[in-house]
């Protein structure tokens, strides 16, 4: 009786292991090189997640501004369908990792990072527009 629980505990302990880990491949955050990025993301929807005064400093073409440190950051990226594909980037890449993260929880599977950030975009040669 002992080893017959033992081994559906095991059991059921293996498949919500796997099942997590599924879970999480699914919605997994890709980090894209600039060049990646620019052609990816060519008319989808490209998040700026910097501060306004940065995103006015420069941004990617056809980037809209949704700030991170606003207290509706989340309430305003979830206005869009979860099947929508999401493009994000800040100055150097570390705001989207946080970002990314708390995306992926609403539910949105195709989220995309831009690696470096807009200073590596700049750095390969980028375009920005002012």
């Amino acid at each position: 009786m002992k080893r017959t629980i033992n081994l559906t505990l095991l059991l059921f302990l293996a498949i919500f292991s796997f099942s997590c880990n599924t879970k999480s491949q699914e919605t997994a955050v890709k980090v894209l090189t600039p060049m990646e990025f620019k052609e990816k993301s060519l008319n989808q929807l490209i998040i700026d997640i910097r501060t306004p005064q940065e995103f006015n400093q420069g941004h990617i073409q056809g980037a809209i501004n949704i700030n991170y440190f606003d207290s509706t950051f989340l309430d305003q990226v979830s206005k869009y369908e979860k099947s929508t594909t999401l493009y994000l980037y800040c100055r150097s890449g570390n705001r989207t990792s946080s970002a990314s993260s708390q995306i992926t929880a609403l539910g949105f599977k195709k989220v995309y990072d831009l690696q470096g950030g807009i200073v590596n975009w700049e750095r390969n040669n980028l375009e920005v527009k002012k």
